[in-house]
């Protein structure tokens, strides 16, 4: 089981949904774990459900602070506490484009509509308003334009003839409270998901020019196209044995795999069958993985085997 990420949590009041995380984190097979309950109104209900849980809380108010001002604040609580995630749980505070910049794909938010329907406030009465059938709530990545980040997951709920905004409101917290944590337990777990790494990998890779993807072996390759194609990269997932997800790519010879495995255990080691010819496993399933690190390997591999018509000006312009 990979080490749980650890997230913050921002609230501004009863903190429902944040609960619903905390008990969620302590199931069986959870990804992650909260390491913070932090919030602009020291009065915050959920500040108390925190402590008594006991997850460390931070408040500060943000009347009369500017923006930006109260987002380090605010931000320095979630760096002491070593979170890697910030979730925002009814956190009613519109946010600084600078940090939401750095937290770039690692902000959650949960939102009462079925995005992109009913960005802002008051999603209840203006879906009652439209005559909808369904309403319901959506997850997504916190993004500068409000409620408008990569949706992660969406919920729907049936609204009833007699509803009012309160009573609708009510059925869709509970559907908050169902689809918060599947989504986020999804989303911090997705860099251990085979699936996940695979899609990624093959995105950078047949962005290269004239690739086709073709199994070797029993895993999935990616090799230059036409009769004298020669394979640059392959996906392993696990294979004889190994406890890496990983991308294996070709180096110059047994001395440089030999010296990127010394220098970087952590992320290199040496694939079985493939190592004799010098190929080298780049390992996908660990934190914080380096994909600017991956789209370079990718790269250098696919253009040690290209045919010199494709890498005639790549090879120009490095000799300069």
């Amino acid at each position: 089981m990979p080490v749980k990420s650890k997230i913050a949590v921002l609230i501004s009041g009863t903190g429902t949904n944040m609960t619903a995380l905390l008990y969620a984190s302590r199931l069986p097979n959870a990804a992650f774990e909260i390491v913070l309950a932090a919030s602009n109104n020291h009065d915050a209900a959920g500040l108390m459900t925190a402590k008594s849980e006991g997850i460390a809380t931070f408040a500060h108010s943000h009347k009369g602070m500017d923006r930006a001002e109260h987002d380090k604040i605010m931000e320095k609580a979630v760096f002491d506490a070593d979170a890697e995630y910030i979730v925002l749980a009814g956190y009613m505070r519109i946010l600084s484009a600078q940090f939401v910049e750095r937290w770039n794909g690692k902000m959650l938010n949960i939102h009462p509509s079925l995005l992109p329907k009913y960005r802002g406030l008051d999603t209840h009465k203006r879906a009652l308003d439209a005559g909808d059938k369904v309403a319901g709530a959506t997850v997504h990545i916190v993004s500068n334009e409000l409620d408008a980040g990569e949706i992660l997951g969406q919920l729907e709920v049936a609204i009833q003839p007699d509803d009012t905004p309160k009573t609708l409101s009510d059925r869709i917290r509970i559907a908050e409270h169902q689809l918060f944590p599947h989504v986020v337990n999804a989303y911090v777990s997705r860099g251990y998901s085979a699936d996940w790494l695979f899609d990624r990998v093959r995105t950078l890779a047949v962005a290269l020019p004239e690739v086709e993807e073709r199994e070797s072996h029993g895993s999935p390759g990616w090799r230059t196209g036409g009769k004298s194609g020669k394979y640059f990269a392959y996906f392993n997932n696990q294979h004889h044995g190994e406890p890496h997800i990983a991308l294996l790519a070709k180096t110059s010879g047994q001395d440089e795999m030999t010296a990127l495995i010394e220098r970087d255990p952590g992320a290199f080691f040496r694939p079985a069958y493939y190592g004799a010819s010098g190929w080298v496993g780049l390992i996908l399933n660990r934190p914080d993985v380096d994909w600017d690190q991956v789209d370079h390997w990718l790269r250098r591999s696919w253009q040690a085997v290209a045919p010199k018509r494709l890498t005639r000006l790549i090879d120009a312009a490095e000799e300069f």
